[in-house]
């Protein structure tokens, strides 16, 4: 756990938002006490969509660093070849670097390089991955995430299934004795977040949830609700 972050939190994912104005989304969540914000990088390969570049990243990390922000970056590479954007990414100083183990050849490798730019490494597994790809790769490993959607697109439902990877999950990092968050993604919102938590989630990625501005919600009150429900939550 990073200096300072609560032992449950929120990250938004800047997917969600209006790409036109992602400062107004940045400045709204460290209003509402974010302390992570998570970025969701795609190839157009690995998944059918093309999102973030580096230069986000490196200027999302230097405007919250110009207002003093105590908020981290967490990336998240959907992409096929993760070795060759993780040393760009990392020059924006994320908290996480995560890959999915499902990408990269030699994961270890990808987690080892990862660590080497001074980043936490992260790994990610699709719905349809099993919990034994994470195995061999759990000494290396700061955070993993679990899709709790197919990756790809925004404004996903969330698989109910996802409940019980997420329980075996954390028995697994207990057994192991692991230190790694855990973190889930996709379909989160108000109505189901308590259940997530209760599984063993303990970083809640939350896209439309956080951002979703029409038939008159605002970005602060969806924040708000989100973190209220957080602090409702027990662990």
């Amino acid at each position: 756990m990073m200096p300072g972050m609560s032992m449950l939190r929120l990250a938004p994912s800047l997917l969600a938002a209006d790409q036109t104005n992602l400062q107004a989304a940045v400045d709204a969540c460290a209003a509402a006490g974010i302390q992570v914000l998570h970025l969701d990088v795609m190839d157009g390969h690995y998944v059918p969509n093309l999102t973030f570049g580096p230069k986000v990243a490196v200027d999302l990390a230097r405007y919250i660093t110009a207002r003093e922000y105590e908020m981290h970056l967490d990336v998240h590479l959907m992409v096929t070849d993760p070795d060759r954007f993780v040393p760009a990414f990392a020059e924006a100083r994320p908290a996480w670097i995560t890959i999915h183990a499902e990408a990269p050849i030699h994961p270890l490798r990808t987690l080892q390089l990862i660590r080497d730019h001074g980043c936490g490494a992260g790994i990610s597994l699709n719905p349809g991955t099993p919990l034994s790809a994470l195995e061999e790769l759990l000494d290396l490993t700061d955070l993993i995430l679990l899709m709790s959607v197919n990756p790809g697109f925004a404004g996903q439902r969330f698989i109910e299934s996802s409940l019980d990877k997420i329980a075996r999950c954390r028995t697994l990092l207990e057994h192991r004795q692991s230190l790694a968050i855990l973190e889930v993604d996709g379909g989160i919102g108000v109505a189901n977040l308590s259940q997530v938590v209760a599984a063993g989630a303990r970083m809640l990625v939350v896209g439309n949830a956080a951002f979703d501005e029409r038939e008159g919600r605002t970005m602060a009150g969806n924040l708000a609700a989100l973190q209220a429900s957080l602090r409702q939550c027990q662990i």
